[in-house]
C-alpha cells in the first residue's frame, strides 16, 4: 500500500502561504489548504493570493478556523496527512495588545487542536511557523536560536513562544518530529496592508506622513518572501527530530534607510512625523541564521534593494491598474 504523501498548510491563502503553496505544487506535492479567510484584512486578497495555485488539481482549499476543534478533526478524518506546515496565525503585535484573548484562542488553542489531530492522524512531521517576536527586546544581538532568556513584549509574541513549549512537549511525549520557524519580518509581492512595507509604501505614494516611532534608529531584520519559502521547504524535508530555526536576511536596517530606500524606488518625497514609542515594539531585531545554512543549506539570497525592487514593482501595478 502507497503511504499518503499529502500536505496540510493551515493559513496557506495568506502573504506568505500562498507563495509556499505555489513553490510545494510546483515541486509536484498534493495539498490541501485550510484557512478561515476573515476580516482582519479583506478577504478578498486572500483569494486573489490564491487565484493562480487554484488552477492545479492538486490543490484542496478548505474554509475553517484551526479554533475548532471538530472540524479540525473532520478535516483530518477525511484526509490522509503525512505532513503539516502550520502557518495560520493571528497576527500583529498591536492588535494583540486589544484583543489578547483572540490571540490566545487562535495561536494556542487552534496550534493544539493541531498538534492533538496531527498526533491521533499518525503525522509524520510538523512545521510550525513562530516569530522572531519570541525574543523580546535583548542586548544580544544577533539573536540565536539558543538564547534562552526569551522574554516577549507582546501578546502576540507569547503566544508564539506558547506554541512553541506545545510544540517541544508533542516531540517529547508522543515523538511528533517537530520544526520550528522563526520567521523575522518577511516582505516582498503580497505582503499583508498593515505590514510596516506595505503600510509605509502606501503612506508615500498618497503624499501622507508616515509615523516614525521613535528617533528612527530602530533595526529590523528584513526578509524576502522567496527566501522564507526556501528555507520552510528545506525545514520541511528534513524535519525528524525537533529544531529551532531562525529564517532571517541576517543583515538589519534601519528604519529610515528602509524609507529612504523606498521613497527612491517610488519616485515620491517621504514625509515623516515623529511619535512617542509604541508598546510591544522591539528596538532591533537580526537574525543568526548560522544554524539554518549548517543544518539546512539556508542562504538568504535578495538583498534589501533588490526585495525592495521587486516589491515596489507589484505595488505600483495594483495601483495603477
Amino acid at each position: 500500500m502507497t503511504l499518503s504523501t499529502k500536505i496540510l498548510l493551515t493559513g496557506g491563502a495568506g502573504f506568505i502561504g500562498s507563495h509556499l503553496a505555489e513553490a510545494l505544487l510546483a515541486r509536484g506535492e498534493e495539498m490541501v489548504i485550510l484557512d478561515d479567510f476573515n476580516d482582519y484584512y479583506p478577504p478578498q486578497v486572500k483569494e486573489e493570493n490564491l487565484r493562480s495555485a487554484l488552477a492545479d488539481r492538486r490543490l484542496t482549499v478548505l474554509r475553517g478556523d484551526i479554533r475548532d476543534r471538530d472540524l479540525v478533526a473532520e478535516v483530518f478524518s477525511r484526509h490522509r496527512f503525512s505532513s503539516v506546515i502550520h502557518l495560520a496565525a493571528r497576527a500583529g503585535v498591536l492588535p494583540s495588545l486589544q484583543d489578547p484573548v483572540l490571540y490566545q484562542e487562535t495561536n494556542v488553542d487552534g496550534t493544539l487542536n493541531l498538534l492533538e489531530a496531527a498526533r491521533q492522524g499518525g503525522v509524520g512531521r510538523f512545521v510550525f511557523a513562530s516569530s522572531s517576536s519570541v525574543y523580546g527586546d535583548t542586548a544580544r544581538q544577533p539573536l540565536s536560536e539558543a538564547e534562552s532568556g526569551l522574554k516577549p513584549v507582546s501578546p502576540y509574541g507569547e503566544t508564539k513562544l506558547a506554541g512553541e513549549r506545545l510544540c517541544r512537549m508533542y516531540y517529547r511525549a508522543h515523538g511528533l518530529p517537530v520544526s520550528i520557524l522563526r520567521f523575522f519580518t518577511v516582505y516582498g509581492p503580497r505582503q499583508r496592508p498593515d505590514m510596516a512595507i506595505h503600510k509605509f509604501s502606501r503612506l508615500i505614494w498618497e503624499g501622507k506622513e508616515i509615523p516614525i516611532f521613535g528617533d528612527g534608529s530602530s533595526r529590523r531584520d528584513y526578509t524576502f518572501v522567496a527566501d522564507i519559502v526556501a528555507g520552510v521547504i528545506a525545514a520541511w524535508d528534513k524535519t525528524e527530530a525537533f529544531e529551532i530555526f531562525n529564517l532571517g536576511g541576517g543583515h538589519p536596517v534601519v528604519l529610515r534607510d528602509l524609507l529612504r530606500l523606498l521613497g527612491s524606488l517610488l519616485g515620491r518625497p517621504v514625509r515623516e512625523r515623529e511619535k512617542p514609542p509604541q508598546r510591544g515594539d522591539m528596538k532591533e531585531t537580526w537574525a543568526d541564521v548560522g544554524k539554518a545554512a549548517r543544518l539546512l543549506g539556508f542562504q538568504p539570497r535578495t538583498p534589501i534593494e533588490t526585495g525592495l525592487e521587486r516589491f515596489v514593482a507589484w505595488f505600483a501595478e495594483r495601483r495603477r491598474g
